[in-house]
């Protein structure tokens, strides 16, 4: 049997009064004129367009005793429209997609109220939005189409449930969504389940005072008694549901409710007394227009007649609601007709052609019922109880608590480790930073100490002294010469002190440069040279910058200025092995045991810090390499054993 459920939303007491009459509106809707429509309308729907009323309910006071009237509906929407009216179309598209709903035009239902769900979402008006997801849901569930419908339910319930104070449309939306979700209940059968959601819902219209709400769930409820087999509290709850459809002189409801009783007498074997309901309702279905209710009508009384051994006029019966069904594509309808039909030539005798409408039956059963839909339906409901964690569910109460219980001490756990273990990282960034911190401190440290030891007042005194001799000479071109060639030191000097590393060849340049400045207080008798091994390309070797020059001041300084005669400084670059290469500073000066002794007898002791501070330079530079520098400082002997100078071994690594 077909799941028979009541689809209304608020205030639609009541439907046309005629299917012709309502069809004829129709075809005219599209091109209604001004003449068509009373003076005392046209007046009423300016000032409505005028005040733009935003919320539903606004509306439906001021239009209740027109919103039954499809050609005042169109014509308050085609009002609205030219008006850039948006919550007035809106309004009236879902009540004319009702009406369609109402005579089975699904497509042209869904249109309207697409139409009217896009243009709420352009208003931004959530009230609407509600009304036209939960009124195309609806739809989608007159056509079985569970999934979709579902999914318009639910984010119908979602809006709803978002709003702190919600209005008094705003409830009937959820109650509208309950309802929905009760109805999937019942398609999965899981009846108890439904009837939780179908009571919830009437708590909620009981508040309300919602007469049409309270008659729609006790049809529901109604309904899953007696798929449970407790057909006397159903036909309780349809006798409960028919009384408020005669309070509120619902046509439909009425229809519905006796349609529901006569099946249960028919479950009862009282073929009679269900005809005696259902046989005046043959006309009241055609002329309300809805032939899904008209179908089912037709198939029970066949139903009945089979009973009554009436075998023709039951078939007649039950092939004109299987014919309505399939002109409509309503699949449930459809499967109840084969099942009907199946019966009533099981009741003849005729078993061969029972099985055929058995097995026509059980197809449209697997397609109504495909795995697919099912597994949807079945984690929708899933995820909706876990979120709204619905403790009324008495049989899943305990097992909920458990799994509650459990969750909850797993993320109090994982909050507790999370939070230790962020403590921890925390705690370590911090330490890392502030040794980092300490580290650029010390290298900045380091490259002020070795710009100060590179532009040390002697240097610059001796340089500039040097110059102005030239100048007291008269020699200008030497003069000329040697302050350009003081002034590109200096700018070099303060251009490297700014970079952690630069291509060996510039510092080769830069040595070249500040030993010919220094060649001046010598007298220019200082032989220097610079010689690259052949196959390296010292433009790809990278080393701090101003690395060498401590080492050569050390020569100048300690070596080759006490001593007499020839005077030699010479840097080799070579090959050592793959990883590296050696950077060779030779002098032929007193040695280092002679330079102390003379360093001892000065009157004015100046501390050598330049070599220091590059070799902290050159190991805090390694720990970006592989590889790590070398600095040796060896002592060179003639063939007597006589101190012949000094030579600084360095080894660069190229990776």
């Amino acid at each position: 049997m077909p799941i028979v459920k009541f689809h209304h939303i608020e205030n639609l007491h009541r439907v046309q009064r005629s299917a012709l009459l309502m069809l004829l509106l129709f075809s005219f809707l599209g091109g209604l004129t001004a003449q068509e429509v009373p003076k005392e309308f046209q007046e009423k729907a300016e000032t409505i367009v005028q005040l733009q009323p935003r919320t539903y309910g606004a509306l439906d006071n001021e239009l209740d005793n027109e919103k039954r009237d499809t050609t005042l509906l169109r014509y308050f929407e085609n009002l609205s429209k030219e008006h850039d009216y948006l919550e007035g179309q809106a309004f009236a598209l879902n009540l004319l997609g009702m009406k369609y709903r109402n005579i089975s035009q699904y497509e042209k239902a869904v249109a309207l109220h697409e139409k009217a769900l896009a243009i709420s979402e352009e208003a931004n008006n959530t009230g609407f939005r509600i009304l036209s997801l939960n009124m195309l849901g609806v739809v989608y569930r007159r056509t079985d189409a569970i999934k979709t419908a579902i999914d318009y339910h639910q984010r119908a319930l979602e809006l709803s449930e978002q709003i702190e104070a919600p209005s008094h449309h705003i409830k009937r939306s959820i109650n509208v969504a309950l309802n929905g979700i009760g109805n999937l209940y019942q398609t999965l059968e899981q009846y108890d389940l439904a009837i939780l959601q179908f009571r919830r819902a009437l708590k909620l219209e009981e508040e309300l005072g919602n007469k049409l709400g309270l008659a729609i769930n006790h049809q529901n409820i109604g309904h899953c008694l007696e798929e449970k087999g407790d057909l006397e509290a159903a036909l309780e709850n349809y006798r409960k549901s028919l009384a408020y459809n005669e309070e509120i002189d619902s046509d439909i409801g009425r229809l519905i409710c006796k349609n529901s009783l006569a099946q249960i007498y028919l479950k009862q074997d009282m073929p009679y007394l269900a005809l005696v309901l259902l046989e005046p309702l043959h006309d009241e279905s055609k002329r309300i227009g809805d032939l899904s209710m008209s179908s089912v009508i037709y198939i029970n009384t066949g139903w009945a007649h089979t009973k009554l051994g009436n075998y023709e006029k039951a078939k007649g019966f039950i092939q004109e609601g299987l014919q309505m069904a399939q002109n409509r594509n309503m699949p449930s309808n459809i499967l109840y007709a084969y099942e009907k039909m199946s019966d009533l030539e099981n009741a003849k005798g005729d078993f061969k052609q029972a099985y055929e409408y058995y097995k026509k039956a059980d197809q449209y059963d697997k397609e109504i019922s495909s795995a697919t839909n099912l597994r949807y339906m079945n984690d929708i409901i899933v995820k909706y109880e876990n979120d709204k964690k619905n403790n009324q569910i008495a049989v899943l109460a305990k097992e909920n608590e458990i799994v509650r219980l459990r969750l909850k001490k797993n993320q109090t756990t994982l909050l507790v480790s999370a939070l230790i273990v962020g403590l921890i990282s925390s705690i370590l960034y911090i330490l890392y930073r502030q040794y980092q911190s300490k580290n650029e401190k010390r290298v900045l440290t380091l490259e002020q100490q070795m710009l100060r030891s590179q532009m040390n007042p002697h240097f610059l005194f001796n340089s500039l002294n040097s110059i102005k001799l030239y100048i007291i000479n008269n020699e200008q071109k030497n003069a000329v010469h040697y302050l350009n060639k003081f002034s590109k030191l200096v700018r070099k000097i303060l251009e490297a002190s700014s970079q952690k590393e630069i291509p060996l060849s510039e510092e080769l340049g830069t040595m070249e440069l500040y030993m010919n400045i220094e060649n001046i207080r010598f007298s220019n008798e200082i032989d220097f040279k610079i010689e690259v091994e052949e196959g390296i390309n010292i433009d790809n070797i990278k080393i701090p910058s101003l690395t060498l020059q401590p080492f050569l001041e050390n020569s100048l300084w300690h070596g080759l200025s006490p001593k007499d005669g020839e005077k030699k400084i010479q840097i080799n670059v070579k090959h050592k092995d793959k990883g590296h290469v050696t950077i060779e500073i030779v002098d032929n000066g007193v040695g280092r045991t002679m330079a102390e002794v003379n360093k001892e007898n000065r009157v004015l002791k100046k501390k050598s810090l330049g070599i220091r501070i590059t070799k902290e330079r050159l190991a805090n530079f390694a720990k970006d390499y592989q590889n790590k520098f070398d600095v040796d400082i060896l002592d060179l002997f003639d063939e007597n054993g006589d101190p012949n100078g000094t030579k600084v071994v360095l080894d660069i690594p190229t990776i």
